[in-house]
């Protein structure tokens, strides 16, 4: 069955006749559309006699290393089954994979007579109004409305999920049940201090306490019966001293995972969720001072909401090539793995209330992205052993260093991309890797020369380093680049081998909103905003100068709580 689709609420079908029998295709061509990571996936459904005999995608814009499987594999399923019913998403294409569906579910309900209806919103109040579904939105959405709280989120992209869609690494958290379980010794001073370190301390340090301390009982909220998840894989990724990256068992990628259960559990405690609604101003009282709700813009008109709190949670804006240049002109023409949506729309609408920014000119660049697609491999494949060569097929770095000291040491090498090498027993170790696989990422071969000859760099070579660091990890002593012996478990001997070309690229804004520990938005002066919080992407100071793999989605679920906590507080006060 499918999993959680990601519905639109732009258009709603009307339901099924008294009897329940679904109603018979009429013939035709039929047009329907749904939505896809990077914008609207539009397909042509025909019918003749009665049955589905074609169905095509007319127009789209995903990644085609990413969407072209799932296009060919769920248009195949389709036509034969006739309906989407039994049909599931393909690993790695989630997002694209639901779009088609929605696509195909709309154009099939147009054969059947099915009337379409747009939904118009008009003014209303609410308790709490939430900027933007992405992780800290959802988490906001479904602390503040488990607990009685009136609560509508605004999200203008077609989807849910924002960014947090295409994380593939997990939650780092320090001394939980599951460290403990497992017999991995860890501490929240190791993780504050690995969090401190990595951002060059730039980060504030209150901020990183917050996460620090709060991380165990996130993980432990999490797994809870109120969202349901698998977080029962524990790992090691870059700049951590200590395996501390929560995922589901197995190593698949902790966005695929999370962002459904977020989103049904959101809605399962009453929030309402309003796709396609973009938020244009914050509203605020007359003396300017205090935010009163928000201004709505839809295909169908403007509304707005009035609130007693506004959360925003709208996410980064490293999709904002303008933007990026802006703070950090050294960044002109990188690609970014953003979805499209993360333009940074908030910060002039905070204008107003004379919000301060902070570290704007933060921003990661992740070390492993696919060549020329802004897919990101997530930074399991090299915790769990994968090393990185260069094109004169030798190693040039400790691939568990920070993001940014990995991709400078990318980018100085020979055409400023490398190659992730692994062999059967990592991918053997991580679902992720399937996805890349029905992707097309992966070059294959049956013995380290074999591959080498397939990339085009020297075989002899490639063979002495996969050799010598076969060397490193039996006797636990990377004598080369010093790398962390926890991320050293398996020596790459087990046929076939693989690699993917990888290149650094946009990731992650550090910079944004400056916020207490109470996710609290902060004026120039230092002081609180009245009935303005935020949190997630969109938000500065918790990773100052380079966020650890595995932080983002701490930062998002445990101040997105805290942000739905303080609003409730205010509110009660």
């Amino acid at each position: 069955m499918k999993i959680i689709k990601f519905l639109s609420v732009v258009a709603i079908l009307s339901l099924f006749s008294a009897c329940n029998k679904t109603p018979a295709l009429k013939d035709g061509t039929f047009s329907g559309t749904g939505e896809g990571r990077n914008g609207p996936i539009e397909v042509e459904v025909t019918v003749a006699d009665g049955k589905i005999t074609d169905a095509k995608i007319t127009k789209e814009s995903e990644t085609p290393e990413i969407a072209l499987p799932a296009e060919e594999q769920i248009i195949r399923q389709f036509i034969e089954a006739g309906s989407t019913e039994e049909i599931d998403v393909v690993s790695g294409a989630t997002i694209t994979s639901n779009g088609i569906l929605d696509a195909l579910d709309a154009a099939t309900a147009l054969s059947q007579g099915k009337e379409q209806k747009a939904v118009v919103y008009h003014d209303t109040e609410c308790d709490i109004v939430i900027v933007g579904a992405g992780g800290a939105g959802l988490v906001a959405a479904t602390e503040a409305a488990s607990k009685g709280a009136r609560v509508i989120v605004l999200e203008k992209m077609g989807i849910v999920g924002g960014n947090a869609n295409s994380s593939t690494g997990g939650i780092n958290a320090s001394y939980t049940k599951e460290q403990q379980r497992l017999g991995i010794k860890d501490s929240p001073e190791v993780f504050y201090e690995d969090t401190m370190r990595g951002g060059k301390n730039m980060n504030d340090p209150v901020l990183v306490r917050t996460l620090v301390n709060n991380s165990a009982s996130m993980v432990e909220w999490l797994q809870s019966p109120l969202i349901g998840a698998d977080l029962s894989d524990v790992g090691m990724f870059g700049g951590a001293t200590n395996k501390r990256i929560h995922r589901p068992q197995g190593g698949s990628a902790i966005g695929a995972h999370l962002i459904p259960l977020l989103h049904k559990a959101a809605l399962e405690q009453g929030a309402q969720i309003r796709l396609n609604n973009k938020v244009v101003d914050i509203l605020s009282d007359k003396a300017g001072t205090t935010a009163t709700g928000v201004r709505v813009s839809t295909e169908n008109g403007e509304y707005t909401i009035l609130a007693k709190a506004v959360i925003i949670a709208t996410g980064g804006f490293g999709a904002n090539a303008e933007m990026v240049e802006f703070y950090s002109a050294s960044l002109k023409g990188f690609g970014t793995t953003n979805h499209k949506g993360a333009t940074g729309d908030a910060f002039a609408m905070v204008e107003k209330f004379n919000a301060e920014l902070t570290q704007m000119e933060q921003i990661q660049i992740h070390p492993t992205v696919v060549k020329g697609t802004g897919a990101m491999i997530t930074e399991a494949v090299r915790g769990n052993g994968a090393i990185l060569v260069n094109k004169t097929g030798n190693r040039f770095i400790n691939e568990m260093e920070t993001r940014d000291i990995v991709s400078a040491a990318i980018l100085k090498g020979p055409g400023k991309t490398a190659y992730l090498v692994f062999d059967q027993s990592v991918r053997e170790s991580l679902k992720a890797i399937e996805g890349y696989a029905k992707a097309g990422f992966l070059t294959e071969g049956a013995s380290i020369s074999e591959l080498a000859k397939k990339l085009s760099i020297p075989s002899d070579a490639l063979e002495a380093t996969v050799a010598t660091y076969n060397s490193f990890v039996q006797s636990k002593n990377d004598t080369d680049f010093g790398r962390n012996t926890a991320s050293m478990e398996r020596q790459l001997v087990k046929a076939p081998f693989y690699a993917i070309e990888i290149e650094p690229a946009i990731h992650h804004t550090m910079g944004g909103l400056k916020i207490n520990e109470k996710a609290q938005v902060l004026n120039k002066s230092g002081v609180a905003i009245p009935a303005l919080f935020a949190a997630g992407e969109v938000t500065g100071g918790v990773h100052g100068a380079e966020r650890l793999g595995g932080n983002a989605v701490a930062d998002f679920c445990i101040f997105g709580k805290i942000a739905a906590d303080s609003a409730l507080e205010f509110i009660k006060e």
